[in-house]
């Protein structure tokens, strides 16, 4: 059964995000929407949930449709309210008399544990308050589920629970998911959509099979393109022979044949198209400055702890080693964040002594996920020219270069988007040139082409790394090593596959 049903819909802003689009959604679809940063995802989302009219084509819902709409941000007025009324205030008036008990029953769901429903969503984390956001539209019982990055701040535990329950929603529900978590897509998703500018395609697989599909025609696009416009080259020159000839001859046939030359390559020209190419959101590229010293860090059994001296866990004896991509891996709250901390110190003081040594040549690339290097008050034209020795038009180059138009160089940083203070702190590890990275959530905020990219430079550069991430997909195209945090201990393990698995169940 069709339930909404999209045709030649478009919309356009300063310019077309998108256009030409047309696809239905039946009941069941778990369809995953793929696209970079500010190129219309959420916009698509708005005017499916009908919050937004589009600039062109339509938009048909089944008659007596319920769509329900997961936003990525909590509304300023419910901050103040509990975990379990701002569920509850999602009902009317009537139901939430007659039916209040369906609030539980959501949140049970959702393994939601009880003391946490009594909290106020200000006083929970990221990850909660997305639970709470989707606990509010399912509750009013949705036909259809809209979900804009909503693994945005979830930890592995919480991204398997999530998994976990979209797989087990009735099969007449039908589910539409905006995110560039793609190891999430594959659990969850049986279609894809790779939104474009204008002809954006759609396939009845998940991500990764369906990306592998999409790169094919696009490539396959490319090379018909390319053999093309060689075909219209070889007409030209043939056709400019053939001029000569008739002109030093005056052979009209000659003269004839020219024109028809020309008119072949110009018809093949003007109906030529090349391949896909995305419009980029900015490029990310890394440095790595080089080291002779083959461990660059050592670790003598370093203790790691809360503030108040409560031990989290010991590292043991341990190395990092030049060519080294170390993933850290640990539940939440078992310590990942405060050693990277007490590592990026370590490196800062130049430490000699003490549990943590670093070898004096090392250069540190630091990105927290915070991203608190970046000051929300300054502009990154103020920051990048004040940090380096750039002159304003290799500043301006470069910030152009990761995304940020001139119009936005001068503005404030806490008025970019989330992609673009990624891709310009990533731009300020560059120019660091540093010999060793430390990176926390590196992937917060960056689409597909962005992780992707950041894989590449760091597997590229040989960069030697240590970083934490919940991004799977990440995790096992970049990590060459594995710790765990693993009862107050530091260990290797050979993959993260079995501490993924674990995460599945912890809830």
């Amino acid at each position: 059964m069709t339930l909404i049903n999209l045709r030649n819909l478009g919309v356009t802003m300063s310019a077309p995000l998108f256009s030409n689009l047309n696809f239905t959604l039946d009941a069941g679809d778990r369809l995953g929407i793929v696209a970079a940063n500010g190129r219309g995802k959420t916009t698509l989302l708005n005017c499916i949930a009908g919050g937004q009219e589009p600039t062109t084509g339509d938009i048909t819902r089944a008659r007596g449709l319920r769509v329900g709409y997961v936003e990525q941000d909590v509304p300023a007025k419910l901050l103040d309210v509990s975990f379990h009324d701002a569920v509850l205030h999602a009902l009317s008036n009537e139901q939430a008399e007659s039916e209040g008990w369906r609030v539980d029953v959501t949140l049970d769901s959702l393994d939601v544990p009880a003391a946490m429903r009594e909290r106020a969503l200000a006083r929970l984390s990221g990850g909660w308050q997305r639970l709470a956001m989707l606990a509010r539209v399912w509750v009013t019982e949705p036909d259809v589920l809209l979900l804009d990055e909503p693994t945005n701040h979830l930890d592995l535990a919480k991204i398997a629970l999530l998994e976990d329950w979209l797989n087990a929603l009735p099969r007449d529900v039908s589910v539409i998911i905006a995110s560039h978590d793609r190891a999430f897509l594959d659990a969850v998703c049986n279609r894809t959509l790779f939104l474009r500018q204008d002809q954006s395609q759609t396939y009845g697989l998940p991500y990764s099979r369906a990306r592998a599909a999409v790169d094919e025609i696009d490539a396959s696009d490319e090379r018909r393109y390319q053999k093309e416009m060689k075909t219209a080259q070889q007409l030209r020159k043939q056709a400019a022979k053939l001029y000569n000839l008739g002109v030093n001859s005056g052979s009209d046939l000659l003269t004839v044949k020219t024109k028809q030359l020309k008119a072949r390559a110009e018809k093949l020209e003007d109906s030529a198209r090349p391949g896909y190419r995305g419009r980029s959101s900015g490029s990310i590229k890394l440095a790595n400055r080089g080291i002779h010293a083959k461990v660059l860090l050592t670790l003598e059994d370093a203790s790691v702890t809360t503030p108040d001296g409560t031990l989290l866990f010991k590292t043991g004896q341990q190395w990092i080693c030049q060519g080294d991509r170390i993933v850290l891996l640990g539940q939440n709250g078992a310590g990942k964040t405060r050693f990277v901390e007490m590592i990026r110190k370590a490196i800062a003081d130049q430490a000699v002594g003490g549990a943590i040594r670093p070898t004096p040549s090392l250069v540190l690339g630091h990105s927290d996920q915070g991203l608190s290097n970046l000051a929300e008050n300054d502009t990154p034209m103020e920051m990048v020219t004040r940090l380096f020795e750039l002159g304003e038009q290799r500043a301006r180059t470069l910030l152009v270069g990761v995304g940020i138009g001139i119009d936005m160089q001068g503005k404030e940083i806490g008025r970019l988007s989330g992609g673009q203070k990624a891709r310009l702190a990533m731009l300020v590890l560059r120019l660091v040139n540093p010999n060793f990275y430390l990176l926390d959530e590196p992937t917060n905020h960056l689409d597909i082409d962005g992780q992707e990219a950041l894989e590449g430079e760091l597997m590229a550069n040989e960069a030697s790394c240590l970083l934490v991430s919940h991004d799977r997909s990440f995790v096992r195209s970049v990590g060459n090593r594995f710790w765990l945090i693993d009862r107050k201990r530091l260990v290797e393990v050979d993959g993260p596959e079995e501490f993924f698995e674990a995460a599945r169940v912890q809830e």
